[in-house]
C-alpha cells in the first residue's frame, strides 16, 4: 500500500503525563478513536524510571482493539523528549528508561557541567534534572558502570517504541535536537559530547522521521490480529509533531505554542543569534533537520497544580474577572514548577490574593500563563500570528489575554493535542486544514501597566 492510499493512521502518542493510541482519518484529519492511560513513573529501582512494560502492554492492547474497529493501515509514533533507551545485545533494555525529573548527586552534576559542550555548539542550555539527555547518559555511565557496560545500542525515546514494533533500531533528528547536548544543529552531526562520553559506537543509525522502518514484526502482528503488513514510521519528538503541520501549510514568520505538560514555543522564521541559554531559550530541530529558535516553561504542569487548588470555574465568569484582577493588582509570580522557564531561580507566590474569589484566582492564573508565554515568545524573537496547540487552545481566558499581550492574532487549534495529527503526517498523507478559532488582539484596560508591575515585582 502506498502512503497516499492510507485511509487511517494509528498514532502511539506517549506524553509525560498521559499515553494514548489515536486513530486518525487521513481525509479529514479527525481523531476517530482514542484510548489513553496515565503515564506514571516507577519510583523504586536504581532510579525513578518509566514503566515501559505497562506502556507496552497498553499500546498492544489498544492497537489490538483499534485494529478490529475502526482499523488502521499504518502506525506512527510520537513521544516526549528528554529520554533515551539503552538496549543490550539482545535488544532488551540494559537499564530502565530514566525519568527526566530525577535529580542527580551534586558531584555528578558538576562533572557533567564541566564536560558538556558550549551553547554555541549545541544551542542546548544546561537544564535541571535530566532534561539534557547527555546528562542522563553521563549519570547512568558514572553511577552504574557495570550495567552501562552491557549497553549495546542507544536510542531516542520515540524510536525505542518503533524498534519494539519493528525490530529496527534508529535515532531521529527532532529527538536528538531537543536540548540533548548530543547534537550540533549547524552541522547536522553529533556534538563533541558523544566522543567525550565514548558512546559514538553505541548510537543507533540516524533515520528521517518520515522513513518507514519496517512492518510490524510477524509475531506482534499475529497477536494484534493484523491481516496485512502494517508499516511503522520512524517517529518524532512530540512538540515537533505539533509544529510539522504548520511548516507544511504556512509561510514564515509565525509562532507555534505547543501545550501539554510543557509549553514549548517555536519562532519559525526567527534566527539563533540572540538566544539566552540562562532563560531556557534554545534551538530545536524540526522534522526536516532545520534549527528553530524555541523557548519553554512547564506551563501545563503548573496549570494542573493551580486548577487543583482553585477548582472548577465558569469560563464567562473568569473572563469577567480579568478587569477586577488587573484593577486590584492581584498577581501570581513565577515559578510554580522550578528548574526551567524564562525566569530561573524565582520562587512563586501570590500578591493581593487574600480575599480573592475562585474566578479571580483563575483569571490571575491565566494571566500568569499568558505573561509567561509572552515572555517566552519575546526571547526567541517570534513574529507573525501565534498558533496555540493542545489543551491551552481550549482556554478562552488565556487566549484572550495572550492575544492582548502579544498584540497579534492568536489562532487556537482544536483537538486534544496537535501531536497526533503531526505524527500522522510522517506517513506521507497530506495535511488537512482544520477549524481554527481566531482571536484578534483587543485592548484590555490596564494590562500594559499590569505587565510592568508583574516584572517589577520579580526584582
Amino acid at each position: 500500500m502506498t502512503a497516499s492510499s492510507y485511509r487511517r493512521i494509528a498514532v502511539l502518542d506517549i506524553g509525560k503525563t498521559n499515553a494514548k493510541v489515536v486513530v486518525l482519518d487521513s481525509e479529514t484529519g479527525a481523531e476517530i478513536a482514542v484510548l489513553k492511560r496515565p503515564n506514571v513513573a516507577i519510583k523504586t529501582g536504581p532510579y525513578p524510571h518509566y514503566d515501559t512494560e505497562a506502556l507496552w502492554s497498553f499500546a498492544l492492547g489498544a492497537l489490538k482493539s483499534l485494529a478490529r474497529e475502526p482499523g488502521f493501515d499504518a502506525i506512527s509514533i510520537t513521544t516526549h523528549g528528554a529520554a533515551a533507551a539503552l538496549l543490550d545485545r539482545d535488544g532488551a533494555l540494559a537499564m530502565p528508561v530514566i525519568d527526566y525529573e530525577h535529580e542527580y548527586p551534586q558531584a555528578i552534576r558538576d562533572a557533567y557541567t564541566a564536560l558538556r559542550p558550549a551553547f554555541d555548539e549545541t544551542f542546548s542550555p544546561r537544564l535541571a534534572m535530566g532534561l539534557n539527555v547527555g546528562a542522563q547518559l553521563h549519570y547512568q555511565k558514572t553511577a552504574f558502570p557495570e550495567e552501562f557496560a552491557g549497553v549495546a545500542t542507544i536510542l531516542t525515546y520515540a524510536q525505542y517504541w518503533t524498534a519494539r514494533l519493528t525490530g529496527v533500531a534508529a535515532n531521529e533528528l527532532t529527538s536528538l535536537g531537543c536540548h540533548t547536548d548530543l547534537w550540533n544543529p549547524k552541522t547536522s552531526r553529533y556534538s563533541s559530547l558523544v566522543d567525550r562520553l565514548g558512546i559514538g559506537d553505541l548510537m543507533a543509525p540516524t533515520r528521517s522521521a518520515f522513513d518507514a522502518l519496517g512492518p510490524v514484526l510477524p509475531e506482534i502482528a499475529a497477536g494484534l490480529g493484523l491481516v496485512a503488513p502494517v508499516p511503522v514510521y520512524c517517529g518524532i519528538h512530540d512538540s515537533n509533531a505539533s509544529l510539522l503541520p504548520h511548516l507544511v501549510n504556512r509561510a514564515a514568520p509565525f509562532a507555534v505554542v505547543s501545550t501539554g505538560t510543557w509549553v514549548i514555543n517555536f519562532g519559525v522564521g526567527a534566527d539563533l543569534d540572540h538566544l539566552d541559554p540562562n532563560r531556557d531559550a534554545l534551538a530545536n530541530v524540526d522534522a526536516y533537520g532545520r534549527a528553530v529558535p524555541s523557548s519553554r516553561f512547564m506551563g501545563g504542569r503548573e496549570f494542573e497544580i493551580l486548577s487543583a487548588e482553585i477548582g472548577q470555574v465558569d469560563e464567562k465568569a473568569a473572563q469577567a474577572a480579568i478587569g477586577p484582577v488587573i484593577d486590584k493588582g492581584m498577581m501570581l509570580l513565577p515559578n510554580i514548577a522550578p528548574g526551567s522557564g524564562p525566569f530561573p531561580g524565582k520562587a512563586s507566590h501570590w500578591i493581593g490574593a487574600e480575599e480573592a474569589s475562585r474566578e479571580e484566582r483563575y483569571a490571575a492564573a491565566c494571566l500568569y500563563l499568558a505573561l509567561m508565554t509572552d515572555a517566552c515568545l519575546g526571547l526567541i524573537g517570534a513574529k507573525g500570528p501565534v498558533i496555540v496547540e493542545g489543551p491551552f487552545a481550549l482556554n478562552g481566558t488565556y487566549l484572550k489575554l495572550l492575544a492582548a499581550l502579544v498584540g497579534r492574532e492568536v489562532m487556537a487549534v482544536p483537538g486534544s493535542t496537535g501531536t497526533s495529527q503531526g505524527a500522522a503526517l510522517l506517513t506521507g498523507i497530506r495535511p488537512v486544514s482544520g477549524t481554527e478559532t481566531h482571536i484578534p488582539p483587543t485592548d484590555i484596560p490596564g494590562l500594559a501597566a499590569y505587565r510592568a508591575r508583574w516584572y517589577a515585582a520579580m526584582e
